[in-house]
């Protein structure tokens, strides 16, 4: 007699990081990452803003550094949108220069002043970090000074900024400014932004 086949187990998958949002696990590992920089910034601290184990964490990114190439890239990315849309309908040159400004002061108030900014953090930390890491900072903060050269650029092209200014020294001045907001921010809320972003407009004429 021949017996029937019995249908053998289905094999056991094995076990894989459980699924989750990588954008919103990004946007918590963020947090910390601004809040404390990258080498402050420990795989508990990750795992818990993130609601992630360590070892998802290793297997869904590799390691910290990885982990934080991919926060940075998220964030500037989300910013850089987020100026475009404020932006896109500003008249003229000068006029997007203001505006920027007030980007960077309103990122500077409240909870999201206190978080902090995660190019002026890590520029902060810039002769702690691999050679690859302060490579990639110092690149953010050229493309926000010479984007400023741009807009200033514009500026002249469109009458709304003097011809005279030296558009190299002027965008040099805002970054300051504006980067010196995210700094003071860490701490309170900028006192006088309004008055602030006037006096620096004046430079424009």
């Amino acid at each position: 007699m021949t017996l029937p086949k019995i249908p053998a187990a289905p094999a056991k998958e094995r076990g894989r990081p459980r699924a989750f949002d990588t954008d919103k696990a990004l946007d918590n590992a963020m947090i910390v990452f601004r809040q404390k920089g990258f080498h402050a910034s420990s795989v508990s601290d990750l795992s818990e803003a993130m609601g992630l184990t360590a070892g998802s964490i290793y297997k869904a990114f590799k390691d910290k550094r990885t982990l934080f190439l991919r926060v940075f890239e998220r964030y500037i990315s989300v910013r850089n949108a987020d100026l475009r849309l404020r932006l896109q309908h500003c008249p003229d040159g000068r006029a997007r220069i203001a505006e920027l400004l007030q980007f960077y002061l309103d990122s500077a108030v409240e909870i999201e002043g206190r978080r902090g900014c995660l190019v002026v953090g890590s520029t902060v930390e810039l002769q702690s970090l691999d050679d690859n890491l302060s490579e990639l900072v110092r690149q953010a903060v050229l493309r926000n000074r010479n984007f400023l050269v741009s807009l200033i650029e514009q500026g002249q092209e469109d009458g709304s900024v003097s011809p005279a200014l030296n558009a190299e020294t002027a965008a040099g001045l805002l970054l300051c400014v504006a980067f010196g907001m995210r700094v003071v921010g860490k701490v309170q809320d900028v006192t006088n932004g309004a008055e602030t972003i006037k006096m620096l407009l004046s430079i424009l004429d």
